[in-house]
């Protein structure tokens, strides 16, 4: 609803801070919190029965429903909201407050606090939380007065998505929340000095160097990260005029259709040969919305080595950070190509200005394309993540837990547009997938005037079991959740580096029966824990499938099942994630071949 439209149901009289606090969210146009409650917020949660606007999906721990919120935020744009409570209510957001940091993800976290005569005496349930998370929020609030409330929030939802988007933490006392006050909704808000450092619009005269800098290149390459993921029509228009191929980081998939001709798919260590091969050889680096992450990097002296850099980032932090800029554009990306495409308007490049350079890439596409062992014998995990990608036309939403499984989703489940693709990226959480799903499916349920679509957790068994009890959220919320879970027994991605660096040696990376490892005895009693047993129990309908024979049947099973599914794929665990750069490498070292059968 917004502000405009709001109606205070307390027609101007005194009422409770939790009140204040609830109808502040009705103001910001918020209609879905992830919320769970405690001794500390239970104020917050009456206050939410009484709201007309406002849903909470109760999670089932509270890195769930930060997980969640931001699984709302990533697929909407809007800013995802979580409720705890004091102490361990709190910390346990701490996870998620980080990888909300790391990814750029617009979200308020609201905490209950213990009454302020109690602060700093160590109450029950006492921890100081805005001190905790001072270095993995933007900003962070303990309000101490009612009168501030007001204020407060607004300031917490103008920082949280303007900028460089990110976490803002409100922590409020108990007392707080019981006291009744007269809210001013029109108290001005007091960041000013954040304000003034917001990037001004673009000049025109530095997107007319990168315009000089693109007439005088003859290989360009653009490097898309997630802070270009709501520039999408622009940077289509932009490759339209320049004919310039695109590569993208793991956070950007989808700003550019990834099945597009002119798509070089993702780059960096797990990226396509092609795509680093471009970036390799190339003369000029357009990057836009990234930060020059080391695992797309690798060696930073050998990145780009070739090639002038444009960086067009709205976070001045980031630019020279890892990588000097030769042209830095410290702006929106979106403004940005707005004007360089008005420019490429009034001043075209021939239509043939980068030919060679395409013909040159598509020739590295040919002698390397992206591909996977076709055994009839087993089922290859990137033919699980293909399959689905054909049963669903591309449709879905990806959301997607930490390891193999999620470089096999982002390498063979190609989105065609941007806030399709939910994961954690920076911080490399396990346990985001289901959670993250919730919030994807909150957003896209199909109710007052919400789109729907089908949303699907690519996840892994070690990753899957770090946050399962979501599955009862799933159930009791009818969500629309779909489970693929890739079930190797192992932590499949740690033993990969075991594989390729440390001789094999398995150091604590198999989950399973230490008595009877499946993959050797193929009895299926072995598999552990019982997944499909586990959904069940929760209420879910699941299924196990071993044979690559019944893996399409299985697959449009669980899509056609109305609410939550849960369908385990058994899969090898010598699989490894190809291409690879090995960590600090560069273009040189990259691994094209091989699995865990082999020594090395």
């Amino acid at each position: 609803m917004g502000a405009a439209g709001w109606v205070d149901r307390f027609a101007g009289k005194p009422r409770k801070g939790c009140d204040i606090l609830v109808q502040a969210l009705e103001r910001e146009g918020v209609d879905t919190v992830f919320a769970y409650p405690g001794g500390a917020s239970m104020e917050i949660h009456q206050a939410l029965t009484r709201s007309e606007t406002i849903s909470n999906i109760l999670c089932r721990h509270e890195q769930g429903e930060i997980f969640a919120a931001e699984g709302y935020a990533k697929t909407t744009g809007r800013v995802g909201v979580c409720i705890a409570t004091s102490g361990p209510g709190a910390t346990n957001l701490v996870t998620g407050l980080a990888d909300a940091m790391m990814d750029s993800v617009p979200l308020v976290a609201i905490t209950g606090q213990v009454p302020r005569k109690l602060i700093g005496t160590d109450g029950f349930q006492e921890t100081p939380i805005v001190e905790v998370t001072r270095a993995i929020t933007k900003h962070n609030y303990l309000v101490m007065d009612i009168e501030d409330l007001p204020r407060v929030m607004k300031e917490a939802f103008y920082l949280a998505r303007t900028g460089r988007p990110g976490p803002v933490l409100v922590d409020v006392p108990k007392d707080i929340q019981q006291q009744l006050g007269l809210p001013d909704w029109d108290a001005p808000m007091a960041i000013s000095g954040y304000m003034s450092r917001l990037p001004p619009p673009p000049e025109p005269a530095a997107l007319a160097a990168v315009l000089k800098a693109l007439k005088g290149a003859k290989k360009p390459i653009v490097y898309l990260g997630g802070g270009a993921l709501d520039a999408a029509p622009e940077v289509r228009e932009f490759i339209a005029r320049t004919g310039i191929p695109v590569a993208q980081t793991l956070m950007g998939l989808g700003t550019f259709p990834v099945g597009d001709k002119l798509s070089l798919q993702m780059l960096g260590m797990h990226g396509t040969v092609y795509a680093n091969y471009a970036v390799d050889q190339a003369d000029l680096l357009l990057a836009m919305g990234v930060r020059f992450d080391d695992r797309v990097t690798g060696k930073l002296e050998a990145f780009a080595q070739h090639a002038r850099i444009v960086h067009i980032d709205i976070d001045p932090a980031e630019i020279d950070k890892n990588k000097t800029a030769h042209i830095p554009i410290c702006a929106d990306v979106r403004p940005a190509l707005q004007l360089l495409n008005k420019m490429l308007e009034a001043d075209p490049l021939p239509a043939e200005h980068f030919q060679a350079w395409r013909e040159e890439l598509d020739a590295q596409r040919t002698k390397f394309p992206m591909q996977y062992p076709d055994r009839s014998d087993v089922i290859a995990p990137q033919h699980a993540v293909d399959v689905l990608h054909q049963e669903t036309n591309g449709e879905a939403i990806i959301t997607t837990g930490v390891g193999q499984h999620q470089m096999f989703a982002a390498q063979w489940y190609p989105l065609p547009e941007p806030r399709r693709w939910v994961t954690s990226g920076g911080l490399g959480s396990m346990g985001f997938g289901l959670p993250s799903a919730l919030g994807a499916a909150a957003a896209h349920d199909g109710k007052n005037g919400r789109p729907s679509r089908v949303v699907v957790d690519i996840d892994g068994d070690g990753s899957f079991l770090m946050n399962c009890q979501e599955l009862a959220t799933a159930a009791i919320e009818k969500l629309n959740i779909k489970v693929l879970l890739l079930n190797n027994q192992h932590l499949g991605m740690v033993v990969q580096w075991e594989d390729r660096f440390y001789k094999a040696n398995r150091a604590h990376t198999y989950l399973g029966k230490r008595e009877a490892e499946w993959h050797d005895t193929q009895n299926e009693a072995d598999i552990y824990p019982d997944f499909p047993l586990m959904a069940k129990s929760f209420g879910v309908p699941a299924k196990r499938v071993i044979k690559k024979s019944e893996l399409r049947g299985a697959i449009r099973e669980m899509l056609d099942t109305e609410g939550p599914y849960l369908l385990e794929v058994m899969v090898p665990h010598i699989e490894h994630v190809l291409p690879m750069i090995p960590g600090g490498g560069s273009f040189k070292d990259i691994i094209t071949k091989g699995d865990g059968s082999i020594e090395y």
